[in-house]
């Protein structure tokens, strides 16, 4: 079977996101004041074959954990749905 995984990585909230703070800075000098904050991460589109959806998250569990994400700074969450193809 054939799965898309959806995953976004983004930095702890406790942590300061300096990319998040030059982009405020940024839409700030364009004119746009009223954005309070700005937190970057990553999406992150995985296509992987898996025999089963249970099989096809843990591949992507252990993608997050092991690469994807550093799990000291960042946290991430997933999606994972079967491509239906015709």
């Amino acid at each position: 079977m054939q799965f898309e995984a959806k995953i976004t990585v983004m930095p702890i909230a406790e942590i300061l996101d300096p990319q998040g703070k030059a982009v405020a800075l940024g839409l700030a000098n364009l004119g746009i004041a009223n954005v309070e904050d700005v937190r970057v991460g990553k999406h992150i589109v995985l296509h992987l074959s898996a025999d089963s959806q249970a099989i096809a998250e843990a591949a992507v569990e252990t993608a997050c954990k092991k690469l994807l994400a550093n799990l000291i700074m960042e946290d991430y969450t997933y999606t994972v749905q079967e491509v239906v193809t015709t």
